[in-house]
């Protein structure tokens, strides 16, 4: 049995995880997400007397990760996971990728096995000796810090700089390997004075060091122009400078469109909103970029999904981008802290608010009906996402998952106003909503909801089971066409045919659910009406929901690459398309 250090007046060591404990905790830290093991039970044994921060033990270390990752999107704080050694942190590294690929900041406490048994044939030994893997250099490529803590001592210097590098720029992972006896290892006891783990990194460049040619350069090019429409991304979201964004907009009298992972960083349903930009976008983006002197990006590089069908337009317009990253086009730059470019850049513009030049609006794209009818009653996506759409409290969390469902809930469904809109494009993972949901409901306490597929409920959905073990606030919205159906319909359209692996049996989620988790409201909604209804219930409730609806899988979504064929299909022949498909071409998109 583990020695810890007494509670008396007397005592003067604890074990490092205790210390570990407690110094995430003075750090803000309110809950480790993860999944037990030999070689991290000592740190669960001391979160669980720390008292201070919820260990919550997940079904699967990546979604665990992705706990950690919701967390962080919801709080603005460091998500924070554990694991143990072998399989489960190895679970951990597609996880680690969708936080380094999105820039969240989460801190992976891993375990290893006891030092004096590396190499000599150790179970789950991944140090690099006697032949097995080093498991720094698997974590490596998905972190911005990682490092293994080889004695006590260290830890105080580690801790805190794994931290930091996590929420420095560029945000992402922090890794830190801990060996079983090194956790067990007896340090003294940490004077009360000591100061606290650092919560936040270094402050960032402040305005007054931002480059000045190039802020001359960028507010002079916006001052004289007629037009322009800003494309805002999810480092806005990041920084927490919607405010900032707003006037900016308003100084500009611009037209506002936002990437598909930051819909939540301008209110939807203000006048100046333009859509979504990009390959699940609205037609009025490109209308409103070829009408404007001058595009301007704001918190996004602009990867493929946000400037999909956008090429052309951005090559015949000056484009402009503030943030800190340089953008995949060509563009004059001010690379900086979000907050403070956006405040230099306002405080160069005239302050009398200028009119928003007339724009369509996020008009929804044509839903074109069904190649063919599916079996039994299905509920076409902009009805079920009407639904949604109604009953969807403005200061929810709302976290869409990959597929057809993703693609027509980022064209269709307006963010909550005071919540986040979260779509994981860093990784593209399947399944990252359902641990993503959790973290950011037990964090935040507030209604999060869930939208996701059926194919990504196979591979994560049974953390339902800790949503309902918790009883997180979080509402599961499964849209279920029994397929991999954007992988169908690539098949058809770009393969020539739809192999019928990717179709699979009809099942029953909702009666399934409801038979494994008793205490669980899980429903099938049968139209538009029944869902909204039950999602309101939903609401009302102070724990976990769950609805499914069957949806058609051959029913096309607003997916860019789609398009060509959807044209073709809305007409007899083809004829009346104004261009053929291969006119068009496809955008090849993952």
């Amino acid at each position: 049995m583990t020695s810890t250090a007494s509670n008396s007046p007397e005592a003067k060591t604890v074990r490092l995880v205790d210390h570990l404990a407690a110094e995430l905790a003075r750090a803000g830290v309110t809950h480790v997400f993860g999944v037990g093991g030999a070689n991290i039970e000592d740190l669960y044994d001391a979160i669980h007397r720390c008292g201070a921060v919820r260990g919550v033990v997940a079904k699967h270390e990546f979604s665990a990760v992705t706990m950690a990752d919701g967390c962080a999107r919801t709080t603005g704080r460091i998500g924070v996971v554990a694991a143990t050694s072998g399989g489960g942190a190895m679970n951990l590294v597609p996880g680690l990728a969708e936080a380094h690929a999105s820039q969240v900041p989460v801190l992976a406490l891993v375990g290893q096995p006891p030092t004096g048994q590396e190499g000599h044939g150790a179970f789950q030994d991944s140090s690099g000796k006697a032949g097995s893997f080093d498991a720094r250099e698997v974590f490596a490529p998905v972190s911005r810090f990682c490092a293994r803590v080889d004695d006590a001592d260290s830890l105080t210097q580690l801790l805190p700089r794994a931290m930091a590098a996590a929420q420095a720029h560029p945000r992402g992972p922090a890794v830190l390997l801990l060996p079983k006896d090194v956790q067990q290892a007896q340090i003294p006891l940490p004077g009360r004075d000591t100061a606290p783990t650092p919560r936040v990194p270094a402050p960032t460049a402040s305005a007054a060091r931002l480059d000045t040619a190039a802020l001359t350069a960028v507010s002079d090019t916006l001052r004289g122009a007629g037009r322009v429409l800003v494309i805002a991304g999810e480092d806005l979201a990041a920084a927490d400078a919607r405010t900032e964004l707003a006037e900016l907009a308003r100084r500009l009298g611009a037209w506002v469109a936002v990437t598909p992972d930051a819909k939540d960083v301008f209110d939807n349903r203000d006048p100046r909103f333009a859509g979504v930009a990009g390959v699940m976008g609205h037609a009025n983006v490109e209308d409103c970029l070829r009408r404007a002197d001058v595009c301007l990006l704001v918190g996004t590089r602009l990867p493929l999904l946000a400037r999909g069908g956008l090429d052309r337009a951005l090559a015949a317009t000056d484009v402009v981008c503030l943030g800190p990253q340089p953008p995949f086009v060509a563009a004059t730059t001010l690379d900086g802290n979000m907050r403070d470019v956006l405040h230099a850049v306002t405080a160069r513009l005239p302050p009398r608010p200028r009119a928003c030049p007339p724009h369509a609006g996020p008009l929804p794209a044509p839903m074109p009906s069904p190649l063919s009818d599916a079996p039994g009653r299905t509920i076409p996506y902009a009805q079920a996402l009407a639904a949604v759409e109604a009953a969807l409290p403005q200061d929810a969390h709302v976290f869409v998952d990959a597929g057809n469902a993703g693609a027509s809930a980022i064209h269709l469904l307006p963010a909550p106003r005071r919540g986040r809109f979260v779509v994981a494009v860093g990784m593209g993972g399947m399944g990252y909503t359902f641990g993503a949901g959790i973290g950011a409901a037990l964090t935040t306490g507030r209604r999060t909801y869930v939208l996701a597929g059926d194919g990504a409920f196979f591979m994560h959905g049974m953390e339902v089971h800790t949503a309902v073990e918790y009883a997180a606030p979080v509402t599961f919205v499964i849209f279920n066409n029994n397929a991999h159906a954007m992988c169908a319909l690539r098949e058809e359209f770009l393969q020539g045919g739809v192999r019928r692996d990717d179709l699979f049996g009809r099942t029953d989620l909702a009666a399934g659910v409801a038979a494994a988790f008793p205490s669980l409201e899980a429903t099938g909604a049968g139209d538009a009406a029944q869902l909204r209804t039950t999602l309101l219930r939903g609401n009302a409730g102070g724990g976990p929901a769950f609805v499914a609806v069957d949806c058609d899988p051959r029913e096309i979504p607003p997916f860019l690459p789609f398009r060509p064929f959807t044209d073709l299909t809305e007409s007899t022949n083809g004829a009346d398309s104004k261009e053929s498909s291969d006119e068009q071409g496809v955008l090849h998109v993952g």
